[in-house]
């Protein structure tokens, strides 16, 4: 593999031994579909230990952009104790709370992206009064309750430029293989008019803004 999407050995290293939950042919396509990107401001929702964070922002460094990657490092709802994709190893010992700020940092570190990448640690609640910078990209992968991803695209999908791409995680069209809100924000967004389906591969959709006008038909 060549071209910006081609991930060097040492950072494909860091990304595979990081904890995440995106698999190596979702990797494979978010990192091609970034890297038909413009340059700019790219923001990714959800950086966990920053696995697909690596991913991305390796992309980001080869053409010229700055990925932002936004997270309160508490985890999401199925992340935390008594849910299925909880990790006891990410607790802190002081709070008892789940952190993974110092493990996304670790990693960024390792994969030598700090100057490419910064970790932007809030809610999405917290930063969506303030948020008004254009995008070239958008990852969606957070908090997959049906409230805030919706909050989420609602809130950042309009910053996307005409011709910006919309990457979303965890898109099943049969309820009985995950969750359903990430196919709602999908459906919203191609409903919408402003959106067209790139690619699919597995979980994960990639979307073209297609104009500038929002999903309730008003102007950006």
């Amino acid at each position: 593999m060549t071209g910006p999407d081609a991930l060097p050995a040492r950072r494909r290293q860091v990304a595979d031994r990081t904890k995440g939950f995106l698999p190596d042919a979702e990797a494979d396509a978010l990192r091609a579909a970034a890297a038909d990107a413009r340059p700019g401001l790219w923001l990714e929702i959800g950086t966990y230990c920053a696995k697909s964070t690596v991913h991305l922002g390796h992309v980001a460094e080869t053409v010229g952009a700055h990925l932002v990657s936004l997270d309160h490092h508490h985890g999401s709802e199925e992340n935390q104790p008594g849910w299925e994709w909880h990790d006891p190893t990410l607790l802190d010992p002081r709070t008892g709370r789940l952190e993974t700020l110092p493990h996304a940092r670790h990693t960024l570190h390792e994969a030598g992206l700090e100057g490419s990448v910064s970790l932007l640690v809030a809610s999405t609640q917290q930063v969506a009064p303030w948020w008004s910078s254009p995008l070239e990209f958008l990852f969606l992968d957070g908090n997959h309750t049906e409230e805030v991803a919706q909050h989420d695209y609602a809130t950042f999908a309009r910053h996307l430029t005409a011709g910006a791409l919309l990457a979303v995680h965890d898109v099943f069209p049969d309820p009985r293989d995950g969750g359903r809100p990430p196919w709602h924000v999908v459906q919203r967004a191609l409903g919408s008019g402003a959106f067209e389906q790139v690619s699919v591969t597995d979980s994960l959709r990639i979307l073209r803004r297609t104009d500038e006008r929002w999903a309730d038909g008003a102007a950006r």
